[in-house]
């Protein structure tokens, strides 16, 4: 799957966000070894740290699945600028999808850019820092 065919099914899954106090939508497309696609859209609360991000929300739907492996997550919002996952985002997606993942991001006036998780996360904590122990 392309990287535009990807970021439109985020675009679609930004359309189920639930923002009432940021008013910030977020959309993800993760996309499986197998191709399949599973979505997620950030959901706020009126407690902000019950709030979810949607490449969380997209990679635990896929988790419960029973989906392990992940080729690349599209993730875009209504900003001008890019939107990157947050530091937890971050940190779920690499312990629960690869350092090799494909992030693509996308922003209101269509740009993509493209990275590797690991270019994201540098000195990421992971499984092996926990056998170090």
């Amino acid at each position: 799957m392309k990287n535009k065919e990807l970021l439109e099914k985020a675009k679609e899954a930004k359309k189920k966000s639930y923002a009432p106090y940021s008013n910030f939508h977020v959309g993800a497309a993760l996309l499986t070894g197998e191709g399949k696609v599973y979505f997620g859209s950030n959901i706020e609360n009126a407690s902000y740290s019950l709030t979810i991000c949607a490449e969380r929300t997209a990679v635990f739907n896929a988790v419960l699945e029973g989906e392990r492996k992940f080729k690349a997550i599209a993730i875009t919002s209504d900003s001008k600028d890019f939107t990157a996952p947050c530091g937890a985002c971050r940190q779920v997606l690499l312990e629960l999808c690869g350092e090799d993942l494909k992030v693509i991001l996308g922003n209101s006036e269509g740009e993509i850019r493209e990275f590797k998780l690991a270019e994201l996360l540098p000195f990421s904590f992971n499984k092996k820092a926990l056998n170090e122990v």
